[in-house]
């Protein structure tokens, strides 16, 4: 079938302010080319070779993902670390996950991308900076994983080189030399990046953070990005102990320090970026740098609250991301939308923080802090990557307007989900996926790597 009629829904966000009578009547999918053909209005019947009754269904484009580290699914509600602030979490962490495994990686990474795709997510970035021995196909192994999915993916080749000898906070056994890191950065991008309208994986460079990465690797990081025209990602002042760290050991507040080493451009995507000063967010503003806001992980280590109101108004590209589930504990795209409007409502209030608002930057805003521009709404043209949410649960009885209640009733699981115009959830499962046996390695893998045995 070419053509794919999704018929008269509930609701279609077509983002903030859009006239939703632009697409009353649905919109129709090209199959063939993976793309979006129209947006059917109200009084409109198209002319399709399939119809899918969507009448019960609200549509969004497809979330975007903006941060995550995928092996995290392994250490999630560890007892030792549920309760400590950032700088402990880590340093009783990084011991663990320095066991990584190749095959535990790949569970680790299917279990993260399968459980997005259930809640809706299409796209997903992922911040990969653990390479311990044994472990350098990691980021071959996600490639993998991603184009078994069928979901879009930003792989980082994420990188330590400044260990706890030094100064800086990772055990030696999770560092690597810089001329490693930027060697396998290289033949990453080479293999398999992918540039232009619909790409699948796409690779971008990643130093962990400024308390984890020397300086100097921070800035051939950034010179080799510009010269290879991929994305730079990095945790940035994420907490008042990094602000600390950076003051200490550079004489630099940490945008100070980013600008130092070559990162404050268009090219740069920041994690977090909770403690920011104004001359700070009108600076990112200017460069375009963007920022993936992480709601619930800046709960749950008590991080603090990220200024996403003012960064978006000061023109930076703002984004969502679950982060890693270790901090979040979970890898669920639409529960972050509702995670970011009541945050972010504690900080501006209820007028600025709309439902719509934070829909957009869980999909346009994502896809700009990316890079990308074929993705993350919904138009003729764009990719069809689509999510589709059911309110006929006891969660939303009683509710009125479509698309307040997929975000204030607390939507969990979308019921389908396409990819490049391809279904990859049906009926709430992904495709393909034998999942409970799954999660029975999955869990097995979990517990080797916490007990070690």
């Amino acid at each position: 079938m070419a053509r794919i009629w999704l018929r008269d829904p509930l609701a279609v966000h077509l983002g903030a302010g859009a006239d939703p009578r632009l697409a009353a009547r649905g919109i129709v999918i090209d199959t063939q080319s993976g793309t979006i053909a129209e947006l059917v209005a109200t009084g409109e019947n198209p002319v399709a070779d399939e119809v899918f009754d969507a009448s019960a269904h609200v549509i969004t484009p497809g979330l975007i993902n903006t941060h995550h580290h995928f092996y995290q699914t392994l250490t999630r509600a560890w007892a030792p670390v549920a309760d400590l602030p950032l700088f402990g979490w880590l340093v009783n962490l990084y011991p663990v996950w320095a066991r990584l495994t190749p095959r535990a990686l790949e569970l680790a990474t299917t279990v993260a991308m399968a459980e997005l795709l259930q809640s809706g997510c299409t796209t997903a970035a992922d911040h990969h900076y653990l390479f311990p021995t044994g472990m350098d196909e990691a980021i071959d192994i996600q490639v993998d994983v991603t184009r078994r999915l069928g979901m879009r993916a930003m792989l980082t080749r994420g990188s330590m080189s400044l260990g706890e000898d030094d100064g800086g906070l990772p055990p030696q056994q999770t560092v690597q030399d810089p001329d490693v890191i930027l060697a396998d950065s290289e033949r990453l991008v080479s293999q398999y990046h992918e540039r232009g309208v619909g790409a699948q994986v796409q690779i971008g460079l990643a130093p962990c953070s400024p308390f984890s990465v020397t300086t100097s690797l921070m800035a051939d990081s950034a010179a080799l990005a510009k010269r290879l025209d991929v994305r730079l990602h990095t945790h940035l002042a994420e907490t008042l102990d990094e602000e600390q760290f950076c003051r200490e050991r550079f004489g630099l507040r940490t945008v100070e320090y980013l600008d130092s080493v070559g990162w404050l451009s268009d090219r740069t995507w920041l994690a977090h970026g909770v403690h920011f000063n104004d001359d700070e967010v009108a600076a990112l503003g200017r460069a375009g740098t963007a920022v993936a806001h992480c709601p619930t992980s800046n709960m749950r280590l008590a991080s603090g609250i990220a200024r996403a109101v003012e960064l978006e108004d000061a023109g930076v590209p703002l984004g969502l991301g679950v982060d890693g589930s270790a901090s979040n504990d979970a890898s669920n795209m639409i529960r972050e939308v509702r995670q970011a409007l009541y945050l972010q409502r504690l900080r501006y209030g209820t007028e600025q923080v709309t439902s719509a608002r934070v829909l957009d930057w869980a999909t346009a805003g994502s896809a700009e802090a990316l890079g990308r521009a074929d993705i993350g709404s919904i138009a003729p043209g764009m990719q069809a990557d689509l999510a589709m949410f059911r309110l006929d649960g006891l969660a939303f009885s009683g509710s009125h307007d479509p698309i307040a209640a997929l975000v204030l009733c607390g939507a969990e699981r979308a019921d389908r989900v396409m990819v490049g115009g391809k279904w990859r959830v049906l009926d709430g499962q992904v495709a393909g996926l034998d999942v409970e046996a799954l999660i029975a390695e999955h869990q097995q893998a979990a517990r080797t790597l916490v007990t070690g045995s």
